[in-house]
């Protein structure tokens, strides 16, 4: 349980490598205080609010008939996650594409391409490293202040953004891809959006997510993440590839869970 706390404070963490640490840790509490399970999870939902792979994790332990048995087949299934290769093989060739901060997946299917040149909108200096880290795998990539965001995508073949969580009506990516899709729809430039394992979120629970995000007392201007509109988005990339955009974002990746349809506390 201590191994538990430990990782729903943790921050900063990129979701894949947070809900394999985090599975490991629920099978030995789901062995150990069964009872205990569920608070635990709705702890670590209200920490990570807007990874969708933690809700996707939670809603498959506590549903499963064996909870141990999910929390490792969780665990493998999102090691197994294809879902950068899936886009390193649809880009087109020699394409320009514009990207917001540092989406993991996006980048590391973008490492497989040598032939496209990145534009990186920067977003809290996360940009900028992205690039260094691109151009010493031998990608083109180009450094874009957050000012530069609309000329890029005016002159790019394609947008991709990496969605956090997602459902059927939003997606939570990094701030300024609700700009970006935008820009890109008005200069009729297609959008990609990169949703892995466990970020497709059935309507409860993505309303539940955006309910609680809009609770939390901030401005949406000063978030770091915020929600882009599905319509915005043509199609989608995943483990079973590229789909368009209403078909993947209709097909949920997890049951609903009453219990994390309120907040914990």
């Amino acid at each position: 349980m201590e191994r538990l706390r430990y990782v729903a404070r943790a921050g900063g963490v990129d979701p894949t490598v947070l809900v394999r640490e985090t599975a490991s840790a629920m099978a030995a509490v789901a062995h150990e205080d069964p009872v205990g399970l569920v608070s635990a999870c709705r702890r670590l939902i209200e920490r990570h609010l807007t990874t969708g792979p933690m809700w996707w994790l939670v809603a498959n332990v506590l549903t499963a008939g064996d909870p141990v048995g999910a929390a490792w087949a969780a665990a493998n299934e999102i090691d197994q996650d294809d879902s950068s290769e899936q886009l390193a093989r649809a880009l087109p060739d020699e394409a320009t594409i514009t990207i917001v901060g540092w989406p993991a997946q996006v980048a590391a299917g973008l490492r497989r391409r040598g032939d496209v040149e990145v534009l990186v909108v920067d977003c809290g200096g996360d940009g900028h490293a992205l690039v260094r880290r691109l151009e010493g795998m031998g990608v083109e990539a180009v450094d874009v202040m957050e000012t530069g965001l609309a000329a890029a995508v005016a002159v790019s073949d394609l947008v991709v953004i990496e969605a956090l969580a997602a459902g059927p009506t939003g997606l939570v990516a990094t701030s300024g891809s609700h700009a970006a899709a935008a820009v890109a729809r008005a200069s009729q430039i297609p959008v990609w959006a990169l949703a892995g394992v466990g970020r497709i979120l059935p309507r409860q629970l993505w309303d539940a997510l955006t309910s609680r995000l809009d609770e939390q007392g901030d401005e949406p201007w000063e978030r770091v993440e915020e929600v882009v509109p599905t319509e915005l988005v043509d199609s989608v990339i995943g483990p079973e590839g590229l789909e368009v955009a209403a078909t993947a974002f209709a097909r949920a990746s997890c049951p609903v869970v009453p219990e994390l349809l309120r907040p914990a506390g």
